[in-house]
């Protein structure tokens, strides 16, 4: 089977340049072609993505550098190119800092030179690209295992975590938020400075009661705690940022030395701060939670809150709720209560998904600790193989 060839994109402002370079290319890449940087710019939105953007460097109405400046912003990932006339070398080098370029050529190119060219280019695509993969996917795995193994010893903080990243994931998508893992990641880790915190003001805080003032300086402190806890692992410093702030009001400046407010503040610190005080309404039963949120002048995004206002409320799935007993708990149902031990003490929260480690530990719980059946559990509808207890339909 041959390999999938990478994707080009030329842009030229002459038609017959352009099926040049698309007979002496095709046999190497997939060619995709665009008349003039506003046909570029489009099928970047609507063709991409692009291993590698070559463009003309004279075009009318929008030259090569303004055009891969754009392409920087919409397709940061793509290798860009600039073809440029011996006239034109000054430009040429200055479009290197302000378009990111990774080579420039000029013309008349030979065709062994652009070959060469764009054989780097398309290397330099993969190696950028593997390597963000592999670092994602590293720490997304190693984050998503300490944080299973921590909720074991704070199922209430965690519990809370996946709650609230089904929340941000949901308004990533709603904004189109391209690098997304540091927030899933940071969403993650917000919990992981509570359990410095003693048991009893832990209680507080998630039943959102008020805290003495001795308490509520240890809270302020969380972000600290926080930013010392992962000082050492490398290549945080976007998660690092988000959990920085992510206690921070919206309009808090001359509130704090940075003086950094707004928008200022990371989009991500913004969504979570926003959505952990959401779970937390949700926690004590608020009726009207967003009235409440709202209320709060000056501490949350104004875009943001509206727009998760209505992710919240709006276009609600079908869910089924049933009452199930541990033998019938599968892989990837939801946790509709919280899980507690006959003595009270609680073991796994709401809103938790089960994983194949939580489903073994949830059975060796029954045997030594006596949980009550049934669990009420949230299954996506055609997802439950054994027939339930009990069902209810329900929105969420």
């Amino acid at each position: 089977m041959s390999l999938e060839r990478p994707r080009i994109l030329c842009i030229d402002d002459e038609k017959n340049v352009l099926e040049g370079l698309t007979r002496t290319l095709r046999s190497l890449y997939d060619v995709e072609t665009a008349i003039g940087g506003m046909q570029g710019i489009e099928a970047l939105k609507t063709k991409g993505p692009f291993v590698i953007v070559m463009s003309d460097l004279r075009m009318p109405q929008m030259n090569g550098v303004q055009f891969l400046r754009q392409a920087r912003q919409i397709a940061p990932d793509s290798v860009r190119v600039l073809l440029t006339g011996q006239g034109d070398m000054e430009a040429a080098i200055g479009a290197v800092n302000d378009g990111n370029i990774f080579r420039f050529l000029t013309k008349p190119c030979p065709t062994e030179i652009l070959v060469g060219a764009l054989a780097a280019s398309a290397e330099q695509y993969r190696l950028v690209t593997s390597e963000r993969v592999l670092l994602e996917q590293t720490l997304r795995g190693s984050i998503e295992a300490l944080t299973e193994i921590l909720a074991l010893a704070n199922p209430t903080a965690f519990g809370r975590a996946t709650r609230v990243k089904q929340m941000i994931v949901k308004m990533m998508d709603h904004f189109e938020v391209s690098e997304r893992w540091p927030v899933e990641v940071a969403t993650m880790l917000s919990q992981v400075g509570y359990v410095t915190l003693p048991a009893k003001t832990q209680e507080k805080v998630y039943k959102g009661e008020s805290l003495g003032e001795e308490e509520q300086r240890m809270l302020e402190r969380i972000p600290h705690v926080l930013e010392q806890l992962l000082a050492r692992i490398p290549r945080l410093d976007a998660v690092r940022e988000i959990l920085r702030f992510h206690m921070r009001p919206y309009n808090s400046d001359g509130k704090s030395r940075d003086h950094i407010s707004g928008i200022s503040i990371p989009w991500g610190a913004r969504a979570l701060k926003l959505a952990l005080d959401f779970d937390v309404l949700e926690s004590e039963h608020e009726s009207h939670p967003f009235d409440t949120l709202r209320s709060r002048n000056g501490c949350y995004d104004p875009i943001l809150l509206e727009a998760f206002a209505k992710l919240q409320g709006g276009g609600k799935q079908e869910i089924l709720i049933h009452e199930l007993k541990l033998r019938q708990i599968e892989v990837g149902m939801v946790f509709g209560e919280d899980v507690r031990s006959s003595k009270g003490l609680l073991l796994i929260a709401r809103g938790q998904q089960v994983t194949p480690g939580l489903k073994e530990r949830v059975r060796n719980f029954s045997a030594e600790l006596g949980i009550r059946e049934p669990i009420r559990m949230i299954v996506k509808p055609g997802k439950l193989e054994a027939e339930p207890e009990t069902a209810e339909v329900a929105k969420g």
